[in-house]
């Protein structure tokens, strides 16, 4: 079977399934800035966003019902022809990057960031640091209060927590 003139990725779904697929992507990636998926998603779905960014330049009302039609979410479409279109204004095209970040550990699928090229990554590592942060002293003041009875326990949870801080270190190193 040929691929020519092949321009949609199917996905093994259905067509209503990845459509609803590709709208979550798009909204996901106008509220947040920067998703992570495949490789394969990312580029279908830059597609079809930088095309709604390019509809969100003309900032009228058909251009507001045509984005509503393809998203289905009017905060999203509030945000792409409030911030984002004007924000790409000088731009004429190429509104996103994909960033390759490696295999997914289940089934080794390539994974990638795609985000705005205006995307500010240190300050979306500060908030997930300070929520990290957050999500740790919450489950250090469960631990402490949890205290192990024996010397041998007491080894073990220090063992424990010095990896859980290992571990955080590494994969905030592996988002930036």
């Amino acid at each position: 079977m040929s691929r020519h003139n092949r321009r949609v990725k199917h996905f093994s779904r259905k067509p209503t399934a990845r459509k609803a697929l590709l709208r979550g992507l798009m909204v996901s990636l106008v509220e947040h800035g920067r998703i992570t998926t495949t490789v394969d998603k990312a580029k279908e779905v830059r597609r079809h966003i930088e095309k709604a960014i390019t509809v969100g330049k003309g900032g009228d009302l058909a251009a507001r019902r045509l984005l509503l039609s393809r998203l289905a979410s009017q905060t999203a479409v509030n945000t792409i022809l409030t911030d984002i279109s004007p924000r790409m204004a000088a731009r004429n095209g190429g509104y996103t990057r994909i960033i390759k970040i490696g295999r997914r550990p289940g089934d080794q699928d390539e994974m990638a960031f795609l985000e705005f090229v205006d995307h500010n990554w240190e300050k979306t590592a500060d908030t997930t640091e300070k929520s990290a942060s957050k999500k740790g002293e919450k489950a250090a003041e469960k631990k402490s209060a949890a205290k192990p009875k024996t010397k041998a326990g007491a080894l073990a949870a220090k063992k424990k927590v010095a990896a859980k801080k290992q571990q955080k270190k590494s994969r905030v190193a592996a988002r930036a």
